[in-house]
């Protein structure tokens, strides 16, 4: 098996295909935590070795809670990945944040239930710093992309993520505002904090679907994904440019993640 992929793409709601691999072809990894969504599309992108697995498998069968995000991170890891890029969709909690911008996280709340978010195991404790959560250089990265592309990004959002596969309640999305947070969604828990746990570099781009329910308006799920629809050319622009537009070298903290984690 290939052990010199360098960037892994996560595919979001919307997203089953990059599209932008050459010499493309499909990899199937079994994991000690079982299978991943679904079978990893390895390729390459300007002279970069890329692999792309949707989250939720390739013909979205797959709901948030029941995602195998341990098997995902390992089998890429498996691949020799070091860097993530994430993209996903997410509700709006704030009227500026309109359907059809984008956001970046830089902090989530957690309020998942039922996850298993570590990869601590067999006597292994792990005790992972997430006060930052995602890396500041593809962050950096991702900023410098977005805005040569002319695109409505909110920096330094704050993600809630919720357990799904549900929407919200209104007292819930009301609730959820006064935490002072920006977006909302069902997937970065625990996806994030287990590549900072395999010391990976991670970032998310999160596309805005819709309001959620605090506005008084019900989502559906045809509404997130027309709005996503119109966003996938934008999402694999942002992605082209990105993979060209990353460092050769981390100059991060990522890969030390371990270091003082555990006992």
């Amino acid at each position: 098996m290939e052990r010199d992929v360098e960037i892994g793409i996560f595919g979001g709601t919307g997203i089953y295909d990059s599209g932008l691999l050459e010499n493309a072809k499909e990899v199937d990894i079994d994991t000690p935590y079982g299978k991943p969504s679904d079978t990893i599309t390895v390729g390459t992108f300007k002279g970069r070795k890329i692999a792309f697995l949707p989250r939720h498998g390739k013909k979205h069968t797959i709901p948030p809670h029941k995602i195998n995000f341990k098997a995902n991170i390992w089998a890429f890891k498996e691949l020799g990945v070091t860097r993530i890029i994430a993209p996903s969709a997410v509700g709006s909690l704030k009227e500026e944040l309109a359907p059809g911008h984008f956001a970046l996280p830089t902090q989530f709340i957690d309020f998942t239930k039922s996850r298993d978010g570590s990869f601590s195991e067999n006597g292994r404790v792990i005790h992972i710093s997430v006060a930052d959560p995602f890396c500041p250089e593809l962050q950096s990265s991702i900023i410098q992309v977005t805005d040569r592309q002319g695109l409505n990004i909110h920096k330094d959002c704050t993600y809630v993520c919720i357990e799904g596969p549900r929407f919200s309640t209104k007292a819930e999305s009301k609730f959820y505002r006064t935490t002072g947070a920006d977006i909302i969604g069902m997937t970065l828990v625990p996806e994030c904090q287990l590549a900072r746990e395999a010391q990976m570099c991670y970032a998310s781009i999160s596309t805005v679907t819709d309001y959620d329910v605090w506005a008084d308006k019900p989502v559906t799920a045809k509404e997130v994904m027309e709005t996503l629809s119109k966003n996938v050319e934008k999402t694999k622009k942002i992605l082209a440019e990105l993979i060209d537009q990353i460092p050769k070298t981390r100059s991060c903290s990522c890969a030390k993640a371990l270091e003082e984690a555990e006992f």
